[in-house]
């Protein structure tokens, strides 16, 4: 069986956690700030994990964790 190939571009925007899961960061925080509430921008700010319907597609991109 040939190694897989881990999907570079998947593997520069999520990591794994310790448990397995994988953490991401939140979109709409790199420019037009001005508009957008401190409230707003202070959540945009910090890391999430991705829904499990996207995991499941995680898992195939990257076959040797990330």
């Amino acid at each position: 069986m040939p190694k897989l190939k881990t999907h570079r571009g998947a593997a520069k925007r999520v990591k794994r956690t310790g448990t397995g899961r994988f953490k991401r960061h939140k979109a709409y925080h790199s420019h037009i700030l001005s508009k957008k509430t401190r409230k707003r921008k202070r959540n945009l700010r910090s890391a999430t994990l991705v829904s499990d319907a996207e995991a499941k597609v995680l898992k195939i991109m990257l076959p040797y964790g990330a």
